[in-house]
C-alpha cells in the first residue's frame, strides 16, 4: 500500500533533487549547494529547508518554519476565497398573460438581481391552451429584453423546453 500523498510544499528529507538553490532566512541568495548540506545549515539556524519553487532548475529552497509557512499560505487562500464574488442564477417565473402591475413587480426583482451582479433566468410557463399562443410568450420576453437593455445582455435567447420558454440575462 502506498503512503498518503502529502499536500503542501516539500521540505527537508522530502526534497528529491540532489542540488538546490538556497535562500537564507533573511532573504539572501546563498547559491547552489547539495540538498543534505542545505538541510544541515537550516537545522543549524533552527529552521526547515522548504522548497518554494519546485519547477525551477535547480529547485529554489528557503530556510523557513514549515508550520508558519503552511499557516500563512492557508490564511492567504482563505482571504482570496472571501473576496471572490460568486455569480448566482436567480429565477423569475411569469405567465404569458401577466398583468401590468405583476409584470412591474417581477421587473423590479430582475433589475435588483442584475444590479447585484447575478444572472437572471426568466421562465415563462404555459398552461393548457396557452401553449398554442407561443407568440404571446415571445412578445413578453422581447418586452423584458427591451426593459433591461441598458443594464443586461441576453446570454441565452428565448427557447422552448417542454411547456416553458426560457431566457437567461447577465449583467453588462
Amino acid at each position: 500500500m502506498t503512503p498518503p500523498v502529502k499536500s503542501g510544499p516539500r521540505y527537508n528529507k522530502m526534497i528529491q533533487s540532489d542540488k538546490v538553490r538556497v535562500i537564507d532566512d533573511s532573504g539572501e541568495n546563498i547559491g547552489v549547494m547539495y540538498t543534505n548540506e542545505a538541510i544541515e545549515q537550516a537545522a543549524g539556524v533552527g529552521l526547515d529547508l522548504v522548497e518554494v519553487s519546485p519547477n525551477a532548475d535547480p529547485p529554489v529552497c528557503k530556510f523557513l518554519d514549515v508550520g508558519k509557512f503552511r499557516y500563512e499560505a492557508q490564511k492567504k487562500a482563505n482571504a482570496q476565497r472571501k473576496t471572490q464574488k460568486t455569480q448566482d442564477i436567480k429565477e423569475v417565473k411569469m405567465r404569458p398573460n401577466i398583468d401590468t402591475h405583476d409584470y412591474d413587480v417581477k421587473m423590479r426583482n430582475v433589475n435588483k438581481f442584475i444590479e447585484n451582479g447575478d444572472k437572471v433566468k426568466v421562465t415563462l410557463r404555459f398552461r393548457g391552451r396557452e401553449l398554442s399562443h407561443q407568440q404571446l410568450g415571445m412578445n413578453l420576453l422581447r418586452r423584458v429584453q427591451e426593459d433591461v437593455e441598458e443594464i443586461a445582455k441576453v446570454e441565452a435567447y428565448p427557447r422552448m423546453e417542454g411547456r416553458q420558454m426560457l431566457m437567461v440575462l447577465s449583467p453588462k
